[in-house]
């Protein structure tokens, strides 16, 4: 096997260790239950009648009273399989998580068993149909445990079955970063909830704690019980989201001592070539996955006491190949030869430890108490391949730290839970070395004004030295009333939340210069001709630390209105407001005030430079803080509204519906830049060339200077040139800033057809307030464009740009949803799922791009087609019984094209005076599954095996085999920009890069050991 290069992993903790010690550690954020609810009427029984719900693993009680109508309700239950008794009437019943299900009982004897699909407890034998949850207004489903152990699974990443579920993607990208996504928002509008607490990621994108450029998990697959999928018109106990909620239960211990391990590898020899290994000529690159792990639970003391402990590993090697760009290629050639051999195969390696602990322990009757901590620690080689040599990448380290403490206390008529939290979270990339970073650049040989990169090697630029931190405390309350009783029965929840959390965040440091040189047939250029690198300046305000210890306060009020058995009502309303002290205290430095309400230099003596805004509609005073004149967004308020309608009130034809606002929040990292951008800032400067006596791009703004060998010594010698003093670039954000928010609206029904569950839904979302940065720079006139060119040249006297920080990301999107599930049960040995999404989508910024910098403001950019969804999708995914006792499962996913968003030119002149306009097109289809033509963009077809072999009573060995991407479709996600028409007609011109990157993985074997005991 070829080794580009080598890294020596840190000695891995001792599992024992850690467990012991976990409990000290940190965790989560807001609350929201992850606990079942259980109603329904004993028919026959009077007020007072008692309802008894027994987990039958953990021997938990739990007891309620009946009104005088007969009707009840268990609040707060754990998810699992329990013993329902009332009178002469008894159920044995599984609840999901986060679900509110109907049982319905006699008094007089034995009730018929509910229909539905049937838990196996394995040592305790009894009957425990799931109760499903379909008397709601929320668009979701349940991803159960059996679908986690029997789906063919490529990264052990248990949101990774959340694809399952109509209008959710999960996505994994040449790299093997993984992410989740719902509908047409970016990742970060999500949140994870994990035993009711939230994992929000309050500084880096990902929407998840950790889960920003990392092949990594978020939580252990072995500590998760079950989790739902919420994409739209959640309860009013779920915040800081605009997107999708994923709410998970972790795994608790039993009155039976059970544990579990597992060992999963594969290598290069197991799978086919990536698209960039299958070009003429190269060899695959070293690629592993090793995943390995132990879970192991139990009573302390039998029916009130029990643990549970998990760990596991991944030890990945990710394939890579560096190659020039597609419009570069030809130049390799003229490269010295030490340079040519950094193309080829590379390999990025990736080593993560999970650790989770839990204790729970039932006091008595009315109190519950569990404690429990995770821990999560990643590092990683990360940017290499493609352009990025193997010494041109990142050493990433990730870590994330987080306890839990709830309290339940439980009352015949209310139940309250308290839970405090501690997190600890960190992302911190790093070059690989530090000294000069050296770019193989082709200058206007290929398409005029263009810079075609062949390679870049040595050490990566001063951007690549990050350090995000959210480290805190939160403390939250849910009050719960199940006793009230008016026109119906009401579910009153009321909670309130508040979070101390220090957010830290250092977006760059000034190492390691960026040189380009030019290559032409007669080689590399003997001096570069420009140089990037990021330097200090001393500017009143700046630093490029920035630290703020925000609070965070949440409050909501939800009611379950069940009017009839037939309608049920959810009526919330949840505020959130954050106190974020760098925005706050942030004062404007003076230097930029005067010099921005100083002379115009341009027109002297005519207006201040401020005018230039005039005629944008800009006032610079909207943007300039003094300290005092800034108040956190107080209006957070998002009143949420549903409905379900059974027809005939026995679950088989249910209309659901609702309408609500949900707010997210802003991303530290990129508020952080007010105060931070002034203080460490990009700069360019290019050379002149000794052979033409001129500068490179003459015209551009950029500094320019004759060449000396003294600026290879570092960034001082480059801070050094005295025509960079101007070159710092300034933040401003709005002094009215707001958090940006969806509006959610949906309709639809859900029909028990037999054995199978339907649903139907139509989704409509508006996100509206999403963060922008856009240009500040105007020609003396108040013009953005002139002559089809932008004011780069043109900043505020003394600096090299300034940017504005607003409001003003929207994104449109209208989805039918459709799902099918037959459930898995015993008796018929098969289950299946079904999710199509159809999706209409349209905004007015590229997904995950906050800079706007083509049109004068973010008002002027039209709204096109979206870049974050395909038009449709389908997964579906089963399992089934086979012979010799084998289960197979399967799963298929079919995606049309992906619309790409672009500035894009074909000689139109538009009216604002720009000749490119931002657009949105279909890229061509790469394939065809069965039938048709090449529609799809995105196949994969996924199976699984496996075989279970017992001795004895307790113990069973499992084997299985992963076959993924068994067909070998070529997902391809680079693509040729060939043209987009001329002469003013839009004629795009797209091909597919067939050497490029894909999305997943080629075809690839696995194969997994199991124990279980």
């Amino acid at each position: 096997m070829k080794h580009k290069t080598s890294h020596r992993r840190p000695t891995r903790k001792l599992l024992t260790c850690a467990l012991a010690s976990c409990l000290m550690l940190s965790a989560p954020a807001f609350a929201q239950s992850s606990n079942a609810t259980l109603r329904g009427v004993v028919s026959g029984a009077g007020a007072g009648t008692e309802v008894t719900a027994t987990n039958v693993q953990t021997g938990s009680t739990r007891t309620t009273q009946t009104a005088a109508n007969g009707s009840y309700s268990l609040v707060g239950l754990p998810p699992g399989t329990y013993t329902v008794r009332s009178g002469g009437s008894e159920q044995t019943v599984t609840l999901s998580v986060a679900s509110t299900s109907t049982l319905n009982l006699s008094a007089g004897g034995a009730a018929p068993t509910p229909r539905g699909e049937a838990t196996n407890l394995d040592t305790v034998v009894v009957t425990a149909p799931v109760l499903k949850d379909v008397k709601t207004s929320e668009v979701g489903t349940t991803v159960s445990l059996r679908q986690i152990e029997q789906l063919p699974q490529a990264t052990r990443n248990f949101l990774e079955f959340a694809d399952t579920v109509p209008g959710m993607a999960f996505e994994m990208d040449a790299q093997g970063h993984t992410s989740l996504r719902g509908g047409a928002t970016n990742s970060s509008s999500g949140n994870l909830y994990i035993d009711g607490v939230g994992q929000k990621s309050y500084v880096k994108s990902g929407g998840i704690a950790g889960q920003s450029d990392t092949q990594g998990n978020p939580f252990s697959q072995l500590a998760i019980g079950e989790y739902k999928v919420i994409t739209s018109n959640y309860k009013a106990e779920y915040g800081q989201i605009s997107g999708a909620a994923v709410t998970a239960v972790t795994r608790s211990g039993t009155n039976n001592f059970e544990g579990e391990a597992f060992y999963r590898f594969t290598n290069q020899s197991m799978r086919e070539k990536t698209a960039s290994e299958s070009a003429p000529g190269r060899d695959k690159s070293d690629s592993q996955t090793k995943e390995y792990g132990a879970a192991f639970g139990g009573p302390i003391i039998k029916d009130k006491m029990h643990f549970f402990v998990a760990y596991e590993a991944k030890e990945n090697v990710v394939p890579r190949t560096v190659t020039p760009g597609s419009a570069a290629a030809n130049w390799v050639q003229y490269l010295p030869s030490n340079v040519q051999s950094v193309f080829g195969p590379v390999s990025q390696p990736f080593d993560e430890d999970l650790y989770f602990a839990k204790i729970d322990w039932d006091i008595g009757e009315n109190d519950r108490v569990e404690l429990s901590a995770q821990v999560r620690d990643e590092t990683q080689v990360d940017d290499i391949g493609n352009q990025r040599a193997a010494d041109h990448g990142r050493d990433f380290i990730n870590k994330d730290t987080r306890s839990t403490l709830r309290w339940m206390h439980y009352a015949n008529a209310w139940t309250n839970e308290l839970i405090a939290t501690t997190e600890n979270s960190k992302y911190n990339p790093n070059p690989m070395s530090i000294g000069n970073g050296i770019k193989y650049i082709v200058v206007d040989q290929v398409r005029p004004d263009s810079e075609e990169t062949i390679v870049e090697t040595g050490p990566s630029s001063g951007f690549d030295a990050q350090d995000k931190k959210q480290k805190g405390w939160s403390i939250s309350d849910n009050l719960t009333f199940n006793s009230f009783r008016w026109h119906g029965d009401h579910t009153i929840k009321v909670g309130a939340s508040y979070k101390a959390i220090k957010l830290s965040s250092v977006d760059a440091l000034a190492v390691n210069p960026q040189f380009s040189y030019n290559v032409t047939p007669d080689g590399v250029a003997d001096v570069p001709f420009k140089v990037n690198f990021t330097s200090p300046f001393n500017v009143p305000g700046q630093t490029a630390s920035v630290v703020s210890h925000a609070k965070q306060y949440g409050f909501f009020i939800q009611d379950d209105w069940a009017v009839n058995d037939k309608l049920i009502l959810n009526i919330g309303v949840r505020w959130d407001y954050e106190k974020n002290p760098a925005y706050t205290n942030f004062v404007t430095s003076q230097d930029f005030v005067a010099a921005l309400y100083g002379d115009d230099p341009d027109i002297a003596g005519v207006q201040p430079w401020a005018n230039r805004l005039a005629a944008s509609g800009i006032d610079p005073a909207d943007y300039i803080s003094t300290g005092h004149n800034r108040k956190d967004f107080k209006d957070a308020w998002a009143p949420r509204l549903g409905f379900s309608y059974d027809l005939n009130a026995d679950e088989q034809h249910v209309i659901h519906g609702g309408a609500g606002r949900s707010y997210d929040r802003n991303l530290f990292e990129q508020m952080s830049l007010e105060v931070s951008k002034a203080a460490l800032s990009p700069v360019e400067v290019d050379f002149i060339n000794p052979d033409t006596g001129q500068c490179y791009r003459p015209n551009n703004g950029r500094p320019c200077v004759a060449w000396d060998p003294i600026y290879l010594n570092g960034p001082d010698a480059l801070a050094g040139i005295p025509v960079t003093t101007g070159s710092k670039e300034l933040f401003m954000l709005r002094n009215d800033f707001k958090t940006p928010y969806s509006d959610q609206f949906s309709v639809g029904m859900s029909n028990q057809l037999g054995d199978w569950l339907t649903d139907v839904t139509v989704q409509h979302v508006m996100s509206h307030d999403g963060l922008v940065y856009t240009l500040i720079n105007r020609f003396p006139d108040g013009s953005f464009f002139q002559n089809g060119g932008q004011p780069w040249g043109e900043p505020v006297p003394g600096y090299a740009n300034t940017i504005l920080g607003s409001n003003g990301i929207e994104t449109r999107n209208t989805s039918l949803l459709v799902s099918a599930e037959k459930p898995y049960t015993k008796a018929s040995g098969w289950g299946l799922s079904i999710a199509y999404t159809q999706t209409h989508a349209r905004h007015n910024r590229s997904l995950n791009e906050i800079y706007a910098f083509d049109k004068a403001t973010i008002e002027q950019y039209p709204f096109i087609k979206s870049d974050a969804a395909p038009r449709h999708r389908l997964v579906a995914a089963g399992s089934i019984d086979g012979f010799w006792g084998i289960t197979f499962g399967a799963k298929i996913v079919l995606e049309t094209p992906e619309a790409r968003n672009n500035i894009s030119c074909w000689g139109q002149q538009n009216p604002d005076g720009s000749t490119c306009t931002p657009v949105g097109f279909w890229v061509p289809g790469t394939g065809k599954f069965l039938i048709g033509g090449d529609i799809w963009g995105y196949r994969t077809v996924d199976f699984q095996a496996t075989k279970e072999f017992k001795f004895g009573d307790r113990f069973a060995l499992t084997a299985r085999l992963n076959l993924l991407n068994a067909f070998d479709f070529k997902n391809y996600s680079s693509f040729n920009y060939d043209s987009f028409g001329s002469n003013g007609v839009y004629d795009p011109q797209i091909s597919v890069n067939k050497y490029g990157d894909i999305r997943y993985v080629p075809r690839t074997l696995t194969f997994e050991l199991g124990l279980k005991f």
